[in-house]
């Protein structure tokens, strides 16, 4: 059994930045794949960042560029840096990983991942 902890999320004005942290236990290091989803009200829940233990990472489209997934594995946490923050990005933000190792769009893949966070919510105000 794996659990997620997500923090790190809050309020923030267009452009500004926010770090989330997921921190999961039960897992010894990190193997596998893990990723950031997110869901805003009124909207299916869809991929935002995933990487995997060879360090490959993919991007949605709408925050490539804008967005950095990482792993930090002395701390066993995962990571999402968000910089030029929108109101789009508005969301609750969720941590999922797998043992499985998955790359380019399959780390984006809700079906990819069998344990989730509760998630952290983002808001970004115009």
């Amino acid at each position: 059994q794996v659990d997620l902890v997500e923090s790190g999320g809050g309020s923030v004005q267009a452009g500004g930045s926010l770090r989330l942290s997921c921190k999961p236990s039960g897992m010894p290091f990190y193997k596998g794949s893990m990723a950031w989803f997110r869901q805003a009200p009124g909207k299916e829940r869809g991929g935002v960042a995933g990487t995997n233990l060879e360090y490959t990472t993919y991007y949605d489209e709408s925050v490539r560029g804008r967005f950095t997934i990482s792993y930090d594995n002395t701390k066993n946490t995962l990571y999402l840096q968000m910089h030029d923050l929108k109101p789009d990005d508005t969301a609750m933000y969720y941590c999922a990983a797998s043992y499985s190792l998955y790359g380019g769009s399959l780390l984006l893949r809700e079906g990819s991942y069998n344990f989730w966070g509760q998630g952290t919510q983002v808001t970004v105000s115009s």
